[in-house]
């Protein structure tokens, strides 16, 4: 996810909407450090499921979400203006994957859970400008609402507590075992005492601190979205119980998670450059992700799996397919019997509805079509975006789920982020 200035927004919605065009559519506080990999003894081997225990995760697979997120947000013309979670709803509903236990509905989180991380005067003033229908000059510039980034409109705070309401219910459900999946999770952007980047609370964040209150001790928190986790990351930088690592592309907003910043050594981050591909996803995450998480040995994870770092993302330049996407969460979750992974950014509705539905499938078992049912078809024809004109909608995005693998070769500057990020 991301953000910027009014004036900036304008700006870049225009001309990304142009060069767009020009692309193709294919194609609290503990003291714990982690020792240089050259220290782990060679015989340990990165943590792996056994059958019973891959089959076992699979059986826990559980889906949070809620009715509130079907609501229209964000007003007109705005990049989250478009059919995300009630789409992936809609679709997981139509392939029958559900099962008799259904959705796990959550509920808002209160005002006083949400000052636990947020400062209470940005909460109460959320809530009174919502309640007013206006924001103050000195509002929108102190706490950054009401701003086309962050935009107020009806039924915002309760979408925004709903979403870490969500997040919090998640990490309880996983700490009964296996993996849970909240899509309309990922606010990773947000801040203390602001929105930033379309987030107004920062879900994530609640996710991890209700696992360290269930005494988990070593918590890490991988972020696939094309914008650095920065909120997350700065949440958690004298916490030494968390570790938190963030794949994302370089020179993008926020313009932070720099190769060399290490959040004071519990943080890495890896920023690669435009057009990465799932090859070079599949190099990192074997070559440096599955060894930092061997290294760390977390006993909780918590993933935030935004879908804006696919190929046709309009505001970003990265080209996954959702199958490389969803490869990376299975490898990353594997071993790990308590896990949260949640949504985040993506503003292409075909693109980010296909992979989030495709990742339940995945992390549920599913057996995945070839060709999506004729309901199916007809909700993704449905489809509108602003920054995407149906010219330019592409058959596989509202013909099938799975995406066409988007292999290719691992740039050497790929290949150097890997021995920077374990030195």
């Amino acid at each position: 996810m991301l953000g910027i200035s009014n004036f900036e927004y304008i700006k870049f919605f225009l001309i990304r909407k142009i060069e767009y065009y020009g692309r193709t559519t294919h194609g609290v506080n503990v003291l714990i450090s982690i020792p240089p990999l050259k220290t782990i003894e060679s015989a340990m081997a990165v943590a792996t499921a056994s059958p019973a225990s891959d089959a076992r995760m699979v059986n826990a697979a559980r889906f949070v979400g809620s009715e509130v997120f079907r609501r229209e947000a964000f007003g007109k013309n705005h990049p989250l203006s478009i059919p995300r979670q009630s789409g992936v709803l809609d679709l997981c509903g139509m392939l029958g994957w559900f099962d008799d236990q259904g959705i796990h509905h959550c509920s808002p989180a209160s005002p006083e859970q949400l000052a636990r991380f947020h400062d209470s005067d940005y909460i109460e003033a959320l809530r009174s400008s919502e309640a007013a229908g206006r924001v103050e000059p000195w509002v929108r510039e102190r706490y950054r609402i009401g701003t086309m980034e962050n935009p107020l409109f009806e039924g915002l705070f309760e979408r925004a507590a709903t979403a870490v309401g969500g997040s919090m219910l998640a990490a309880r459900l996983a700490l009964e075992g296996g993996v849970v999946f909240h899509p309309a999770g990922g606010t990773h952007h947000g801040r203390p005492d602001r929105a930033s980047g379309f987030c107004y609370f920062n879900d994530p964040v609640f996710a991890i601190l209700t696992l360290l209150d269930a005494d988990r001790q070593r918590v890490l928190y991988i972020d696939l979205d094309a914008h650095h986790g920065d909120g997350v990351q700065d949440a958690f930088a004298t916490d030494t119980r968390v570790f938190t690592l963030s794949i994302h592309e370089a020179n993008r907003w926020p313009r932070t998670g720099h190769l060399e910043d290490r959040g004071g050594g519990r943080s890495r981050n890896l920023p690669v450059p435009r057009g990465f591909n799932d090859s070079e996803l599949d190099h990192l995450i074997k070559q440096a992700v599955l060894p930092l998480k061997q290294r760390f040995r977390p006993d909780a994870m918590v993933v935030t799996c935004g879908a804006d770092a696919l190929g046709g993302d309009p505001l970003s330049r990265l080209d996954l397919s959702n199958a490389g996407l969803w490869s990376a969460v299975e490898q990353v979750v594997e071993g790990v019997e308590c896990a949260v992974v949640l949504g985040g950014g993506g503003y292409n509705p075909w693109t980010v509805v296909r992979c989030w539905s495709g990742l339940w499938g995945r992390l549920s078992g599913q057996a995945l079509p070839d060709r999506l049912p004729e309901e199916a078809r007809l909700l993704l024809r449905g489809f509108e975006c602003d920054l995407i004109d149906q010219e330019d909608v592409p058959p596989q995005w509202t013909e099938t789920l799975v995406d066409e693998p988007n292999t290719g070769p691992v740039r050497e500057a790929v290949k150097r982020l890997v021995q920077a990020v374990l030195d």
